[in-house]
């Protein structure tokens, strides 16, 4: 979600041609465009984003691949999985640039009216936005997809938007909403562009109940309609010929296939051999050793298929085994350091990561949000009020996870973590790591619901049995998996956090106390932690990047400190194959590959003469 703000100093300007914080305000700003800092790269009149050919040729079709299944189609609820392209169907009230870490433009939206303490805003809909069964998309709608999600919705986007009051319905063309916070811009971002409206008619037509799961292709008003679904295995979208919004700047060299399938598969090998096949046209590539080894069949010898490595500058989540702490054994974080200790990630970046990944050391990777060195003393003037309730390493050491030789003898850190297990209460009894105190023999289960990092997980699951725990991975499919995960029922899952920038209101949901106990968060780990609450309200409420930089760097060396998470990789490059049949611009975005829609190359188009 990348969003930009672009402002006027006068009220009676309809559209703006300077930023926010230009000198002059009125008591009202109507903008074009929203920015949290500075002013926004395009102005008002840009014909389209540099990284989308506005000539590209419209025609063909693209095969994708995604892993697991999907049993709904309902994009407002927690329960069901959706297919991740199932924004290909919607708008939003506004959409990123690819340029920007935090701005928005407008989609559904014309502009936007703000006042000086950003205490609310009026956003003004395109009249000729419509629906695909041609009913006028009205403000009725955005109202409608509101009250669903306050009423329905998953506890993430819910948190995610948590700073907004109210939102109402001032005609059929204008929603204001009303925050409950001032001087912030970045509610409203956030708003804007998470906000897909619903269509109210559709809904409350013929039974349908917005609050249930539904295979029903849905309703859309975006660049492409729902075809064909065969539950759980494939979907199909078609390109809306006469869609609405085909012409606005931030949509011109988009969406250029007449029919995107998506075919889902159960296993990421089975996947990857398919695409050898040529059963689909375009995949990213996520592991070192098919990327390092794998690309050598027929197709890519031949010229059917190429792949490339796109180096991208956005800011990253941070993926890592996060630590379930409402489970008794891993409430001590001397139990938690230790296990850290057990993880010989030298080895596997040798062994089975080919040497092509960085390691994390930071709850914000590839990005300028996450601690580095020692604290700097704006950052210590933060955590100064939480000395003797936060770790003291926190004060001076820059976290730097366990290291090893990648020999695969790792005695040393195991004696540190022994060591650091015996001081939380637990000892080995008859080859069992046992808690002194309850008799508890240590056992660890990981969960997982795709199975592509079983063979990082096996080596750690075989390090800690060899110091007495009962580790074990237990593989279960995508519903399940995202069962259990909602109801925190589990000990040890893989996630990965990604982040708006700057680091906004998911950072309650993913570390924030109040999250802790909502059924469907993504605080895994169950983290609450005062210190870190407040210093997400601290990031929240910066006025500059500056202090957003301060605030997010003290928050992580909380976080990293507590050892909520072992940190795992990344990889700033983005790795992609496809056929080449396939074309794309010659410019790609700053911070993403382009890909608006979860994956999707919604910028590429088929070469005429090669669609087949």
């Amino acid at each position: 979600m990348r969003r930009t703000i672009a402002t006027a100093a006068k009220k009676t300007i309809l559209l703006a041609v300077l930023a926010l914080a230009a000198p002059a305000y009125a008591d009202t700003a109507t903008v074009a465009a929203l920015k949290q800092f500075g002013e926004p790269e395009f102005k008002p009149g840009f014909t389209h984003f540099p990284h989308a050919n506005p000539d590209a040729p419209k025609g063909g079709a693209v095969t994708l691949a995604a892993q697991g299944s999907f049993d709904s189609l309902n994009p407002i609820i927690l329960r069901g999985v959706t297919p991740r392209t199932l924004g290909l169907v919607s708008d939003s009230l506004m959409v990123g640039s690819g340029w920007e870490l935090d701005a928005a433009y407008g989609a559904l939206v014309e502009s936007v009216e703000v006042p000086d303490d950003k205490s609310w805003a009026t956003f003004h809909l395109r009249k000729d936005a419509r629906w695909h069964d041609g009913v006028p998309l009205t403000a009725g709608d955005v109202v409608f997809a509101w009250d669903s999600i306050q009423a329905h919705g998953s506890p993430f986007l819910k948190s995610f938007l948590d700073r907004v009051a109210t939102v109402e319905a001032l005609d059929d063309n204008r929603v204001k909403i009303t925050l409950k916070t001032t001087g912030e811009i970045k509610p409203i971002i956030d708003f804007a562009t998470s906000i897909a409206p619903q269509p109210k008619h559709w809904w409350t037509a013929n039974g349908r109940d917005i609050s249930k799961t539904t295979l029903e292709p849905i309703l859309g008003s975006g660049p492409y309609r729902i075809k064909t679904v065969d539950p759980g295995r494939s979907i199909t979208y078609e390109r809306v010929q006469d869609y609405w919004g085909k012409d606005l700047p931030v949509a011109r060299g988009f969406n250029n296939f007449d029919t995107v399938k998506v075919d889902y598969y159960r296993d990421d090998d089975v996947m990857f051999e398919a695409f050898k096949a040529g059963a689909y046209d375009f995949r990213t590539e996520n592991r070192a050793q098919r990327w390092t080894t794998g690309y050598d069949f027929p197709a890519m010898k031949d010229g059917r298929v190429a792949r490339r490595a796109v180096k991208s500058e956005l800011p990253l989540g941070a993926q890592g085994f996060r630590l379930n702490t409402r489970r008794a054994k891993f409430a001590d974080p001397r139990v938690r350091e230790a296990l850290g200790y057990l993880f010989d990630f030298e080895w596997i970046q040798k062994n089975i990561l080919y040497g092509q990944y960085s390691r994390t050391t930071s709850n914000f990777p590839n990005s300028d949000f996450g601690a580095k060195g020692p604290p700097t003393s704006a950052e210590l003037a933060l955590l100064e009020p939480f000395r003797g309730k936060i770790p003291e390493r926190a004060f001076t050491n820059a976290f730097e996870p366990p290291k090893t030789d990648g020999s695969g003898n790792n005695r040393a850190n195991v004696r540190e973590a022994t060591r650091l297990f015996r001081e939380a209460g637990w000892e080995l009894k008859n080859g069992k790591l046992t808690n002194a105190k309850t008799g508890e023999a240590m056992s660890i289960e990981f969960l997982d619901g795709s199975g592509g990092l079983t063979r990082v997980v096996q080596p750690y699951v075989e390090a800690l049995r060899k110091v007495g725990i009962d580790a074990t991975l237990r593989l279960v499919d995508t519903a399940q998996y995202q069962a259990r995960t909602d109801e925190f029922d589990f000990d040890v899952v893989v996630a990965n956090f990604n982040f708006f920038t700057p680091p906004g209101t998911e950072l309650r949901s993913y570390f924030g106390s109040a999250a802790a106990d909502i059924k469907g968060s993504a605080n895994y780990a169950g983290i609450k932690q005062p210190a870190a609450d407040a210093l997400i309200d601290r990031a929240l409420a910066a006025k500059d990047l500056d202090s957003v930089q301060a605030a997010t760097r003290a928050l992580d060396r909380v976080l990293l400190w507590g050892f909520y998470m072992i940190p795992h990789w990344y990889n700033p490059d983005n790795w992609v194959a496809y056929k080449t049949k396939l074309a794309f611009p010659s410019t790609p975005p700053k911070y993403d590959l382009g890909f608006r829609n979860s994956g999707f190359p919604d910028t590429w188009w088929v070469q005429p003469g090669k669609e087949g």
